[in-house]
């Protein structure tokens, strides 16, 4: 397994959100996070990632293997598409720069700075910084936000050839991408319990 998660429970702003959650990711495999806004899909992406801590509970994972997309598509403005690329080619020890250009169609815009790219372009180029990551394990949230039907196909090609070269994906979206290698956990099960009030707090209510 790339990644596990044990009886894990997750809190966002100190509040516990899920709770019991259970997960194994396997090469080749993607798990699709459902459930309505606000249910804790971003909150358990960041805690896998190790952007926040757990409550409770074991996650199990290669040091190394992990790179997040989250609703911030990680661009600097002042650097042109490519130099970005680049930018995180370099952090991550060298991903083909070229190829995550050809991949979402960024050649054009190669020589843009990324200040001056609408939304669905600047979704692009925060994308294919994950070819040039070069790890194995995809932590992706709404990954398709902003993008029309075009690089929404380029956004699932690129996913199903990560998938076939041995890598794996946890994807919170709503849109049907038709991944024949993705399962599908709904986190509305794994809602966290109210804490129960003791006499002191009921006296403020």
């Amino acid at each position: 397994m790339l990644l596990k998660a044990e009886n894990l429970s997750v809190t966002r702003g100190g509040i516990a959100v899920l709770e019991g959650v259970s997960l194994a990711l396997a090469s080749g495999r993607a798990l699709v996070l459902r459930g309505p806004n606000g249910a804790g899909k971003t909150t358990l992406l960041r805690t896998l990632a190790g952007l926040q801590p757990a409550l409770k509970g074991r996650i199990e994972g290669e040091e190394g293997t992990l790179v997040y997309a989250g609703h911030a598509d990680g661009i600097k403005g002042a650097l042109t598409v490519r130099e970005n690329l680049s930018f995180w080619a370099s952090i991550f020890a060298g991903g083909d720069v070229d190829a995550a250009i050809d991949a979402y169609a960024l050649a054009p815009l190669a020589d843009r700075p990324a200040a001056a790219l609408s939304a669905g372009q600047k979704r692009r180029l925060g994308l294919a910084r994950l070819i040039v990551a070069r790890r194995a394990v995809w932590l992706l949230d709404e990954p398709t936000v902003s993008l029309d039907r075009e690089a929404t196909a380029m956004f699932a090609a690129v996913l199903r050839a990560h998938l076939a070269g041995g890598g794996a994906a946890i994807v919170a979206t709503h849109i049907e991408l038709g991944l024949d290698e993705a399962e599908t956990l709904d986190v509305a099960p794994f809602k966290a319990r109210a804490a129960a009030l003791d006499d002191f707090d009921e006296a403020f209510l």
